[in-house]
């Protein structure tokens, strides 16, 4: 077919009228992309996240009988679908990767691995995040650690951990061939009466939604932070499942048709009312209803590139301590060292994109001090929240004032009773210092 020069000229300015409402990647602007992908771990996968006798082999597989399973029981189908969801967002060149999962916890070494694996495929370095949901019904046997693998979590396998890398990766890279224009909006709310505290202190339970919108308003992905305790499924079952929060991010995405990343908040002493897989799901079903009333008052504006700043606090030498583990009677004195398990120290990142800001915790947080956490951020920021559980995790983090008690929560606290508070400074202070670099 031939045109006219009059007629060419005319189809070229009709075609650059009709591509003017098209959605590409703006370079100028803030661009995002979501994904969610299944992690299929291999059939014999043990779950993660329960030491009881439930979950436990009557022996050790010593023998070999039990693929990808030593000290705990392969899992029965499952319950649900287990997943990582990714969001990426880039602006000017500057990129951050957000990957939430349904597991009960992510390693350092597995979140270096992943950032070494995504600068490959993405074609450049980027700040990232690992959010894991702590299922207490997810995928076990890819923690890099014998001792943590014979606790609850399964010796490592490298056949799982590769499985899990790969999909984490596979979840970033659709992410991030997806991106378009975005903008972002967070709102929050009180939520219903779902949790409890484990140590009969005051908990937190803001539910803050993260809102990412095209350009022209159509949902991208939906970010939501709550602190709950994934364990409304007890130690007997061996399904695999998101537990609650899987539950609630399937229904979000089923309504909105997006990726909906749960991201826990601090979660130390915050456990569900209630427990079974009816409840679960009745739990799951308000938590999403929720959500959404949320995102539906979320007003998503144009934003600038993502500001992270990040920070090393020194914990000091780890130990467990006896007598919060057995009982007031024992010396205080009396601790096992654990620093050929755990590290002395942890890494904070703080990011602030548009309206939203958060920081990250390498384990569990006592609520009072996440709520203090909170309260630090600049007011420039409608909802600023803590990404529990995520880069790493080294178990509890509590007030000096709940450290001296015996419970559960203060026996997995593992670095005395000023690493709480001194976490908490120093995610406090990330927050502050971010409200000094974003334009």
């Amino acid at each position: 077919m031939s045109l006219s020069a009059s007629a060419l000229a005319r189809a070229i300015v009709l075609a650059l009228v009709l591509g003017a409402g098209a959605a590409p990647v703006d370079a100028a602007g803030l661009t995002a992309g979501a994904a969610t992908v299944e992690i299929a771990v291999p059939p014999g996968t043990p779950l993660a996240g329960y030491g009881a006798a439930g979950r436990r082999a009557l022996f050790p597989d010593l023998l070999g009988r039990r693929p990808h399973a030593f000290w705990f029981k392969s899992h029965e189908g499952q319950a649900d679908p287990i997943a990582a969801r990714a969001l990426v967002l880039e602006h000017g060149g500057t990129r951050l990767v957000w990957i939430a999962t349904d597991l009960i916890a992510v390693d350092r070494r597995l979140t270096a691995e992943l950032g070494t694996r995504l600068e490959r495929a993405l074609g450049g370095p980027a700040t990232l995040i690992v959010s894991a949901s702590h299922t207490h019904s997810g995928p076990g046997a890819f923690a890099d650690s014998e001792v943590m693998g014979f606790i609850a979590v399964e010796r490592p396998d490298g056949a799982v951990r590769e499985t899990i890398l790969a999909a984490l990766v596979d979840a970033a890279r659709r992410a991030n061939d997806r991106r378009a224009g975005a903008r972002i909006g967070v709102a929050a709310a009180m939520a219903p009466d779902l949790t409890r505290s484990r140590l009969g202190k005051p908990i937190d339970r803001e539910l803050v939604v993260m809102k990412v919108a095209a350009a022209d308003g159509r949902p991208v992905a939906l970010v939501w932070n709550f602190a709950i305790h994934p364990t409304m499924y007890g130690p007997r079952n061996l399904r695999l499942s998101g537990d609650v929060t899987g539950l609630a991010s399937r229904a979000l995405e089923t309504a909105l048709g997006v990726p909906a990343l749960f991201v826990n908040g601090a979660v130390g002493d915050v456990s569900p009312r209630r427990h079974g897989g009816e409840a679960a799901r009745e739990v799951a079903a308000t938590l999403a209803s929720a959500a959404r009333a949320v995102w539906n008052r979320a007003d998503p504006v144009g934003a600038a590139a993502p500001v992270t700043r990040t920070a090393r606090v020194d914990l000091g030498a780890p130990s467990l301590s006896l007598r919060n583990c057995l009982g007031a009677w024992v010396p205080r004195a009396l601790t096992i060292p654990v620093g050929a398990i755990f590290p002395a120290d942890a890494t904070l990142t703080a990011v602030a994109v548009g309206d939203a800001a958060w920081v990250t915790m390498p384990g569990e947080l006592q609520a009072a001090l996440g709520e203090r956490v909170k309260r630090a951020a600049p007011g420039r920021w409608r909802h600023p929240f803590v990404a529990g559980l995520s880069n790493d995790y080294l178990g509890y983090f509590v007030g000096r004032a709940e450290f001296e008690r015996v419970t559960y929560v203060t026996c997995a606290s593992l670095y005395g009773p000023e690493a709480g508070e001194r976490l908490a400074a120093a995610a406090s202070a990330l927050l502050r210092g971010l409200g000094n670099l974003q334009p």
